[in-house]
């Protein structure tokens, strides 16, 4: 366990810990073990008052003090800490780890390094092993004491190395290991190993949770166990041999904490501890036991009460079984699980996959696939990724980037699943997965992943990865798990054509819609544009509300007139996916609901021609509707509808200006701005178009005519995805037509005669005058219902 309960951290690193002050910074002499006269040297001038205030930490580095003559070996050797060190200590307790129980990983994670150590050593001197049991590592949290102790069976500590690892903050054993493997004999060893101490401020995290921490070690390399021992707010640390014959261990490390009144209630929990090792240590390969409380069910005997009356001897007493449950207290494995992104691929299961990702993310249907992938060169990592059978039921994970489903290990420990955006885009945040890699730049905290080149590259392949597994399943025969993909899914790959330009000729092959010609089932662009005439030069597409709405706007009339298949963008997000994707295979995308519309056919005489005859109509209609339009014109894509209101080149369509308008937060003045101008186009070949046109000319001030053209715009408006300025005020137009249009139909008139001939007859009776209305002389010879 020795070295491996510190990391390693070199000197550069300790001082950029330190203030940037130069009156603050760390004398070269602190990093360095020396004499009491050389730490006195060193500490003129310094205020020792920073070593009496609390601290959250032993002050524990560099300078150690040579142990003062004729002191007795029973009572312990006392080392004096530097002032400065202190401090240093004080800020890894204080600043680099934003959880406490991360250090139960860090313990743990020492305690592995202490077992793969003597595994290593015992390859060549297999007498280290001795008889200290198995390698493993027990946890035993005591609640009524208040203590957390970790105990395992690895390589252990001399007194020497103690003072060397726990007397020295930032000095890695394990870093020192290594290079000592590496220089000998047994280099295929060191080139690869499990350990996976990297910095050497681990140990110390035990000061966050813990007042006091004893260290009770035994080194196969030495006849004594040695006792390390300090507290939180303690200058100085105590090295001592240990006596007690119940104490005495046969190999191996034990680490007891004495926890803090605020810490006891939670990490001397058993269930608490056992549910850290399950998230942070889960993977390490060696066991870990931890202390739980159980139950069982046994069989115990109890007396039958003689009936009133009848008497028994003791040996006549009837027995009687029954069934309790009783509590007892033993060890239980904690780390069942076995790291499967270890394994070679093919000689792992699909059921294995399958029950991996049920067992590590809690989930209870299979996945729609998975990869399982292995990356070398100048970034080095493991990984297993799965798409989820379904979406997620909450709507706060739906494109959340700190939805915890990466998982990212170094050397099989959990190191953080809170990441925002670094590993993977918010586009694929459902992607779910582990990746373990052996060099990763975290800070020293292990708990932060720093932005940096390595990190760039492993992000591009996992999104390169990703891609590959959502592209098999959508080249499958059977398209029921793209199906299922999509539905769960799409509006992620929408939204990553959104957010990321660099992966559009990936994700574009992804994309599914309905068409003219498909309304029940989603196609792809590429069988869009395999289906289309050799003459088409674009991809038309309209975006709106619904299903319903697409098939029945008047913009597809012509187009599919003409056998021209429409895209239907009916979600919220469709219309911005598709204007940044722009052109998919060379092939641009052209909104139907926008002014200059080409679909490649166009007569330019007929245009001519008909521009010619209902110029004057579209002035006079310009002239009623005023600023309501940008302009009236001659339609291209109108074969049955009277007329329709089409967006600005430039301008938002209907949809979005629907879209728009329905944001919580939307600003109108933008909203004003972006709406562009609105094009009045009329069908020439409709009857409603050519009474106007002769009406503008033989009658242009008509009332009645105006009327119509003031109908027709709010009709167009609604039909056009528009929502009218004055709902209530369309529907009074509306409902005078129909008064109009329905009047005397039906015998409502003639019913209303009878009734006033009823009534004169009845008022004559009575001696009065009432003069006789005929309905025929209500109505007007302008009425254009008139029979």
């Amino acid at each position: 366990m020795a070295p491996a309960l510190s990391r390693t951290l070199g000197a550069s690193s300790v001082a950029a810990l330190l203030p940037s002050s130069s009156s603050r910074s760390l004398p070269r002499a602190a990093l360095v073990p020396q004499g009491r006269g050389a730490a006195a040297r060193c500490a003129v001038g310094v205020r020792w008052e920073a070593a009496r205030r609390r601290m959250v930490g032993v002050r524990c580095d560099a300078a150690v003090a040579e142990k003062p003559a004729g002191e007795e070996e029973t009572a312990g050797e006392k080392f004096e800490y530097q002032a400065e060190v202190s401090r240093l200590l004080d800020l890894i307790v204080h600043s680099l780890y934003s959880h406490k129980e991360v250090f139960l990983r860090e313990l743990v994670s020492n305690a592995s390094d202490a077992l793969d150590k003597l595994r290593f050593l015992s390859v060549t001197d297999p007498s280290v092993l001795a008889d200290g049991g198995d390698l493993e590592i027990r946890i035993k949290p005591d609640s009524e004491a208040g203590t957390l102790t970790i105990t395992d069976t690895g390589i252990g500590m001399t007194k020497d190395e103690l003072k060397d690892c726990l007397g020295t903050i930032a000095q890695s054993g394990t870093s020192k290991f290594l290079k000592a493997l590496k220089e000998s004999e047994n280099k295929d060893l060191g080139a690869d190993n499990g350990l996976i101490g990297q910095f050497g401020v681990g140990f110390y995290s035990a000061f966050l949770v813990a007042e006091r921490v004893v260290v009770s070690t035994k080194s196969p390399k030495a006849d004594n166990q040695y006792v390390w021992e300090a507290e939180a707010d303690s200058s100085s640390y105590v090295i001592k041999e240990e006596t007690d014959p119940e104490k005495m261990l046969t190999r191996g490390t034990q680490i007891t904490l004495y926890l803090r009144d605020d810490d006891k209630y939670e990490f001397a929990d058993p269930a608490r501890i056992q549910g850290l090792v399950k998230n942070y240590s889960q993977f390490v390969s060696f066991p870990i036991y931890t202390w739980q409380e159980k139950s069982r069910t046994v069989e115990v005997e109890e007396e039958e009460e003689s009936k009133e009356g009848e008497e028994a001897t003791e040996g006549e007493k009837q027995k009687k079984k029954k069934t309790i449950t009783e509590k007892y207290w033993d060890w239980e494995l904690a780390n069942e699980t076995k790291p499967i992104w270890m394994r070679n691929p093919k000689e792992v299961e699909k059921t294995e996959y399958n029950e991996f990702y049920k067992k590590t993310f809690n989930e209870f249907l299979d996945p729609l696939a998975y990869t399982h992938f292995t990356t070398e060169g100048e970034v080095e990592f493991r990984s297993v990724l799965y798409v989820p059978g379904m979406a997620p039921l909450s709507n706060e994970e739906i494109m959340n980037p700190k939805t915890k489903n990466i998982r990212l290990y170094v050397k099989r420990v959990f190191i953080s699943d809170d990441f925002d955006g670094e590993l993977f885009p918010r586009y694929l945040s459902f992607v779910k997965g582990v990746v373990d890699s052996n060099d990763l730049p975290l800070n020293v905290s292990r708990e932060i992943l720093q932005e940096s080149r390595v990190v760039r590259i492993m992000r591009k392949r996992l999104v390169r990865k990703t891609f590959d597994m959502i592209q098999e399943i959508a080249e499958k025969d059977d398209k029921e798990d793209y199906n299922k993909f999509w539905e769960s899914f799409g509006k992620f790959m929408k939204l990553g054509c959104i957010e990321d330009t660099g992966n559009h000729k990936r994700l574009a092959p992804l994309l599914r819609f309905y068409s003219s010609k498909h309304e029940t089932d989603l196609i792809s662009l590429d069988q869009y544009v395999e289906n289309m005439p050799e003459n088409q030069k674009a991809i038309y597409y309209i975006a709106t509300d619904s299903l319903q709405s697409a098939k029945t706007a008047p913009f597809l009339e012509k187009l599919v007139q003409k056998d021209i298949e429409v895209l239907y963008l009916i979600e919220p997000i469709d219309e911005v996916a598709i204007q940044n994707l722009q052109t998919y295979k060379e092939k641009k995308f052209v909104d139907i609901s926008k002014e200059d519309l080409e679909l490649g056919d166009e007569d330019e005489d007929k245009e001519k021609e008909s521009k010619q005859e209902y110029t004057l109509l579209c002035d006079w209609i310009k002239q009623q509707l005023g600023d309501k339009v940008a302009k009236v014109q001659i339609s291209k894509r109108l074969s049955s509808s009277p007329c329709v209101l089409v967006s600005g080149k430039f301008g938002w369509s209907a949809n979005m200006e629907r879209l728009m308008k329905a944001q919580t937060l939307g600003d109108t003045s933008s909203l004003e701005f972006m709406r562009g101008r609105r094009i009045f186009e009329i069908n020439p070949d409709h009857p409603i178009i050519k009474d106007l046109s002769a009406a503008c000319k033989i009658e242009p001030e008509s009332t009645e005519a105006k009327r119509a053209v003031e109908l027709l715009y709010e009709a167009a408006l609604i039909s056009s995805g528009y929502t009218p300025d004055s709902p209530a005020e369309l529907g009074g137009k509306i409902y005078e037509m129909m008064t109009m249009a329905l009047g005397g139909r039906w015998g409502r008139l003639e019913t209303e005669e009878a009734e006033v001939t009823t009534s004169i007859d009845a008022d004559s009776s009575e001696g009065a005058t009432t003069e006789v209305v005929e309905p025929s002389e209500v109505r007007t010879e302008s009425d254009p219902w008139k029979d």
